[in-house]
Parts: structure tokens; sequence; C-alpha cells
């Protein structure tokens, strides 16, 4: 995780990613899972995906958003990525989730070849970003 928040250019504490990573595992029927791609020898991590359960006014049914995907640098063009990609739609399958739906930043267009080859099609809306002030 820390890999990926590198990548992003952004800097959450490691007790702020454990306690994310706890919540995960605590409810993962509830809030969301966090799948980990690993190596077969040494069971090394390659990457890993977060999902969060959400629903949609629009398809009026429960859908799932992969808010991170992340395969390590030496591990890319592996397959790893696409791996993880079907990892998730059969958790979505599994809890009979209707679609799978993802973002990432618009200059990172090597993940955009892969999302391109998954069957996913690119969305036409936007992406809004407000902080939110903690009371």
């Amino acid at each position: 995780m820390r890999g990926y928040c590198d990548f992003y250019e952004v800097a959450p504490s490691d007790d702020e990613l454990r306690a994310l990573c706890l919540e995960l595992i605590a409810n993962p029927d509830s809030a969301g899972l966090q799948l980990i791609a690993r190596a077969e020898e040494g069971r090394t991590p390659l990457g890993f995906a977060t999902i969060f359960w959400s629903y949609s006014t629009l398809s009026a049914s429960r859908i799932a958003i992969m808010n991170d995907l992340y395969v390590a640098p030496d591990a890319r063009r592996g397959g790893v990525g696409a791996a993880l990609i079907a990892a998730c739609e059969a958790e979505c399958g599994a809890r009979d989730v209707s679609t799978l739906e993802w973002q990432t930043a618009h200059s990172n267009t090597r993940a955009q070849s892969l999302y391109d080859t998954s069957g996913a099609e690119r969305s036409e809306w936007l992406t809004y970003t407000l902080a939110v002030t903690r009371r």
C-alpha cells in the first residue's frame, strides 16, 4: 500500500493504512475487502486491489468500487493486474453485485492500457473531489 501511495504522491500514515486494512478484514461483507496477489515462491506480495461496496440509484442495485489497484513495478506486465481485476469481478459475482467500477488518473496510461483490455467500458462521467472539513 505504501508503494501505491508513493505512486500517487500522497502520504497517509502507516497507522491510517493499517486501520483501513483492519476495517476491511473485520467487515468484508459490509465495508469492502482487500485482495492481495502473491508470488508462488516465498509468498512475496506483488500487488493488491481494494473494493468498497456501495449502491447505484441509476441501476437500482448494489455496486462495487475498486478504489485501488496496484502492482509492484517489477511485477508489471506479468498478468498480476489482470488477475486482480478478475478476482474482484469474481468477488462481486459471489455477492450478487451488478457492477464493478473504478477510476484512474488521466496521466496513468499504463493502467489504462490494462483496463482497456479487461472488457470494461470507459465512462462518460467526470470525477469531482470535495475535501470535507471534519467536525
